[in-house]
């Protein structure tokens, strides 16, 4: 049996149709199946968690600032300068406790004024006795003006540490942070200005002690005069002679 060839007309169906068997596939591998609406709604959901993300990373940094804030509300100063504010006054008090004469005790001074201011006196009393009790006294008035101007000096030594101690409590002020800072470092200026006023009380009360001290032994010896023009002239009646 002899094969023909094919007609020409029909070999171009012929390729079309061994290429079509060759490379024929199935559809699903063939063509990828692209949905823009589901990848739209899932753009809009990664967007939504990220936006999530920031906000929760936005309140973490929130809360980390305020407790920091709240971290530096609750640091605490240290005072060092009230140990030297206390030993100042402790010094000038020590001054005071040393007066000799009549002193600061309330509860004793009626006693040593009376003992050294007596007014009228006995005429009885000899006159060494009389001059024994003026030397007493004019001692107790030097002694009162020496205390005086102790505690003098002594406050006067103490405006420089007192100046020094304003400047440190002052850059400390500035420098605060936190709420409780700022109401020690304002205590510690308080405290400075407390002390102060405590030196100027213990100025004034030196002061006004040695003053009455003075002008009550000038009153005593204005009373021993009198007194003893008093013993000199006698009765006033004048002398008959016999």
């Amino acid at each position: 049996m002899t094969l023909r060839r094919p007609s020409r007309r029909l070999m171009p169906i012929l390729l079309v149709t061994a290429a079509a068997m060759t490379f024929a596939r199935p559809a699903c591998a063939q063509w990828a199946v692209f949905d823009s609406s589901n990848f739209a709604q899932n753009l809009l959901t990664a967007e939504r968690t990220l936006t999530q993300i920031d906000n929760q990373v936005k309140a973490l940094q929130n809360q980390a600032t305020m407790l920091s804030n709240q971290a530096k509300n609750l640091t605490t100063f240290n005072f060092p300068e009230l140990q030297q504010l206390t030993a100042t006054l402790q010094k000038i008090q020590t001054l005071l406790t040393q007066a000799q004469g009549v002193s600061f005790n309330a509860s004793s001074i009626d006693a040593e004024f009376t003992r050294l201011f007596p007014g009228q006196t006995s005429t009885a009393s000899t006159t060494s006795a009389q001059v024994a009790a003026a030397q007493t006294r004019m001692a107790a008035t030097l002694a009162a003006f020496h205390q005086t101007m102790a505690t003098q000096s002594q406050i006067a030594e103490n405006v420089s540490a007192d100046a020094a101690a304003l400047a440190t409590l002052s850059a400390r002020s500035q420098s605060s942070e936190g709420a409780l800072q700022v109401a020690q470092a304002t205590n510690q200026l308080l405290a400075l200005t407390a002390k102060q006023q405590l030196q100027i009380q213990q100025m004034a009360a030196a002061q006004g002690r040695a003053d009455a001290t003075a002008a009550a032994t000038r009153a005593q010896a204005s009373i021993d005069a009198q007194a003893a023009t008093k013993a000199f002239l006698g009765s006033g009646s004048a002398y008959t002679p016999r």
